[in-house]
């Protein structure tokens, strides 16, 4: 491939962010001559965003800081439909207000990553109910749905996969990739927008869109994908044994966002620098070489920059201190997650393996047994070694905290009150 010239293009190669393109050299031409205007689209199916989004969410920062205008495009209107991209089952169906709340809530997300307002590369975010809301059915089908071959459309990643697998796929999701191709089709008309990037499961519904834009308005659009990002170990990105890893502070701490990166594998370190923080690429090579117990030197730069960003410096710096308390100094720290219970309650005791499932460190009572009949639970930084054990008073310090542990890596605090 011959040397990219435009600033981002370049940068996003060499993170590691390409897949696909279609048609990588007249982009690049057109994004080293001029400001482009880019967007990735958003479903509003959780009030908020995870680990998996944080990818394309990294994407739209580099377009913006390398002088080209984001567009974030909130699924207001395809959320009602649900894409069938790398779902087996269908989305189960939300309400108007549903749908409302989750976008507030995924709205303050990106305010962390991207500058807003009117300027010429300032962002915007804009709503695609706006327009699909008011689409006249058999209009739009006589107007657009002509220029989609089913037979083409049955040969995309996201119908293909469900067919084969005979998981039923609804005629509502078969009509997604149209609704996406014409979103792009509307952000060309309304904001000169050239560009659509997602994941690689989107590049069908990309293709569409790049396709209806130039049959109806001659126009040339672009469509770039980025890898779907899989652990060492093979699992999906976003997703841990505890759950997901969410972006809002209300769904997850930015402790517990420190530790999901802290506690990454060796194999990981490098390629995650290179994508989820703004280090450069030399201080990432050379935090990557490091070998040994040194390894961990940089899966805490790599904890401290991804939650600066996600969650701001102030957040990051607390809770690396807080795992310093709590892993080297032997102690806690104040932001470890923490569950109030009433004195009352724990004076008549409350079984460990109940206040590890309270305190969020194990899904189940079940889960929170086998754990101490394994060892791996502890009060105290002591080993729990009946699953019968009960908490009680006296286990708590003079500042009324106990300390729960499941390994040697998740913590969590009970605060004793009245």
């Amino acid at each position: 491939m011959t040397a990219l010239k435009s600033e981002f293009l370049r940068e996003i190669s060499d993170r590691g962010f390409v897949h696909q393109c279609t048609d990588l050299d007249g982009l690049d031409t057109l994004m080293s001559e001029s400001s482009v205007t880019a967007y990735i689209g958003f479903d509003c199916t959780a009030d908020s965003l995870h680990v998996g989004s944080l990818l394309p969410i990294m994407l739209l920062h580099w377009l913006q800081r390398s002088g080209h205008k984001p567009v974030v495009l909130m699924g207001g209107g395809t959320t009602k439909v649900g894409d069938p991209s790398g779902k087996d089952d269908s989305r189960q169906l939300l309400s108007q207000a549903q749908i409302e709340a989750n976008m507030a809530g995924i709205r303050r997300i990106f305010d962390r990553f991207l500058s807003f307002g009117a300027g010429p590369d300032d962002a915007v975010m804009v709503n695609n109910d706006d327009w699909l809301d008011g689409l006249r059915y058999i209009d739009f089908l006589r107007e657009y749905g002509r220029h989609f071959s089913v037979n083409r459309m049955l040969t995309f990643d996201s119908v293909r996969l469900r067919l084969e697998r005979e998981h039923p796929l609804s005629f509502l999701e078969f009509n997604y990739m149209v609704l996406q191709a014409y979103d792009f089709l509307e952000l060309a008309r309304r904001y000169d927008c050239v560009l659509q990037m997602g994941g690689s499961d989107q590049w069908g519904n990309i293709v569409n869109g790049v396709d209806l834009g130039r049959r109806l308005d001659q126009r040339a659009l672009y469509g770039l994908t980025s890898p779907l990002i899989t652990t060492a170990a093979g699992a999906k990105m976003g997703k841990t044994a505890e759950g997901a890893v969410w972006l809002n502070a209300e769904r997850l701490s930015a402790y517990d966002y420190w530790q999901f990166w802290r506690n990454c594998d060796d194999a990981d370190v490098g390629r995650f620098l290179r994508l989820f923080t703004l280090l450069p690429l030399d201080e990432i090579g050379r935090l990557e070489g490091l070998g040994g117990t040194e390894i961990n030197d940089a899966k805490k730069v790599l904890a401290n920059e991804a939650t600066a960003l996600c969650h701001g410096r102030d957040a990051a710096e607390a809770a690396a201190e807080t795992a310093r308390q709590t892993f080297e100094g032997g102690g806690h720290g104040e932001d470890l997650p923490t569950l109030e219970v009433n004195r009352s309650e724990l004076e008549a005791g409350i079984a460990a393996y109940e206040l590890l499932c309270r305190a969020g460190l194990t899904a189940s009572n079940g889960e929170a047994r086998r754990l101490i009949k394994g060892g791996g639970g502890r009060l105290n930084n002591q080993r729990i070694a009946d699953e019968t054990a009960t908490v009680g008073p006296a286990d708590s310090d003079a500042d009324g905290l106990i300390k729960l542990s499941a390994g040697k890596k998740r913590h969590a605090l009970v605060r004793v009150v009245g």
